[in-house]
């Protein structure tokens, strides 16, 4: 049988499968070396891309800051320090940073209290204020879904960025129909309100979820969880992060003999005519490389919004969700990207209106593949059958290794963008994207990897 012969049945696979054959599809496979087309299937025709909307997102800021930037937070003060007393606020002044307290590491809290005593301040007359003011007060983009909002893959994004805007929510399970207890948060949020209707039911799966907006500390528990299990945890957002820091670095001083005179607080709304301040400290994320890293390959939606939100600055202070979408399209389109048809709404892909073609995607994997950065744009792909989200991809199969590449999944969705190494040298790059089909992600998976084999086989 011919290659091109070949070629076709593993087209008809996917539009004569009962799974994808009426799914809403996507698809460009090309041979990057060559600019030869191995296949295609409607590569203009916009879906959404899900997750996948982070190759968007982490191309561009890698372009834009570099992999070696790091995101700066500053310690601040506007009034004068006079013999160990400062006679005002102390600012924390944040970026957009997603990194800071990741996974509940706050060691640096301690270096920052060193540079506040070093700074020569024994005393603060007003309070720690968290300065949110690089972005405007939309925490929560108004393109999510309600359902989503106040779920830990969920969270508003801040100009502080706290504890991965994630706390634990402990949870106790009694008897069948009663209502599970709320033992416990982790970290601790003060004034925190929980109106629960989560109820213990006879299932063997976690149906519970966390419903709430930014800055209200109201939190709406539902959903059911297995009866008589003890405790348990549930992810919920954070409602306010910045608070949150100002707070644990307020403690954090008192205890190391720095009082604080005024409660923890937050500033939100950006205002040009505030008096300069003075930097005392500054402390900075790990590599830009690195968190594009931990974004691509674990698929964190908190740091790509971040970036995505951080990115809209460059069209004005405050930083917009507006000013951010229109960066991201003028950002492609000026480097040669078909973003014609393209419809962006947020940067990690959790909102359903956005749509991008398979053109688009083989387009800016083309272009990153030649930018200079492309070693740290290849590290931070998720390999198959080894890493990330893509450790089930061709797992045991010839294409384990083979392809690195970002997933996007979603009820009824799995698409996937990214390179295929040949074993003759050439790399291909590609995009398939699937969306509106019947059954799990997984089900859609393996029809993606048996035309992702086919393909392969016939062209090796």
């Amino acid at each position: 049988m011919s290659i091109f012969a070949t070629i076709l049945l593993a087209v008809s696979m996917l539009t004569g499968h009962p799974i994808t054959g009426q799914a809403n599809m996507s698809i460009l496979v090309q041979n990057m070396t060559t600019g030869e087309v191995i296949d295609s299937y409607r590569p203009d025709h916009v879906v959404p891309p899900a997750s996948v909307m982070k190759l968007l997102t982490t191309g561009a800021a890698l372009e834009i800051l570099g992999a070696d930037y790091r995101f700066p937070t500053t310690l601040e003060h506007s009034a004068p320090i006079e013999d160990g007393v400062l006679q005002g606020n102390l600012y924390i002044h944040g970026s957009c940073d997603p990194s800071l307290g990741w996974k509940g590491r706050t060691a640096f809290l301690d270096q920052w209290v060193r540079a506040i005593r070093k700074a020569g301040i024994r005393r603060i007359e007003g309070a720690v204020v968290a300065d949110l003011t690089i972005l405007d007060g939309d925490a929560q983009n108004p393109a999510w879904l309600c359902e989503d909002a106040g779920n830990y893959y969920a969270p508003g994004i801040f100009g502080i960025n706290y504890y991965g805007n994630t706390m634990n929510i402990v949870l106790r399970s009694g008897e069948v129909g009663s209502v599970a207890t709320v033992v416990n948060t982790d970290p601790q949020v003060d004034g925190l309100v929980f109106i629960n209707r989560i109820r213990c039911d006879k299932i063997t799966h976690d149906g519970a979820f966390v419903s709430g907006v930014p800055y209200s500390r109201e939190r709406y528990l539902s959903g059911s969880v297995p009866s008589n299990l003890g405790t348990f945890g549930v992810k919920g957002d954070l409602p306010n992060p910045g608070l949150l820091l100002a707070q644990h670095l307020s403690n954090r001083l008192r205890e190391a003999g720095i009082s604080v005179a005024r409660d923890a607080t937050y500033e939100a709304d950006y205002n040009p005519l505030n008096p300069a301040r003075t930097v005392i400290y500054t402390h900075y994320s790990p590599t830009l490389e690195e968190i594009i890293r931990e974004t691509n390959v674990n698929s964190n939606n908190l740091y790509a919004e971040a970036l995505f939100r951080y990115l809209g600055t460059r069209y004005g202070l405050p930083g917009t969700i507006h000013g951010s979408c229109d960066l991201l399209r003028d950002f492609w389109r000026r480097r040669g990207v078909d973003m014609g048809a393209a419809i962006i709404k947020d940067g990690c892909g959790l909102a359903p209106q956005d749509a991008v073609s398979a053109k688009t995607f083989v387009q800016l994997l083309t272009y990153m593949s030649r930018s200079k950065y492309a070693d740290a744009w290849f590290a931070s792909l998720p390999v198959s059958g080894v890493s990330g989200t893509l450790k089930t991809l061709c797992a045991k199969t010839e294409l384990e290794g083979r392809i690195l590449a970002k997933s996007g999944t979603i009820a009824g969705t799995k698409n996937f963008a990214g390179y295929i190494d040949m074993p003759n040298g050439d790399r291909w790059v590609f995009a398939i994207l699937i969306n509106s089909a019947p059954g799990k992600a997984r089900r859609i998976q393996t029809v993606i990897q048996e035309y992702l084999l086919d393909v392969y086989r016939a062209n090796q």
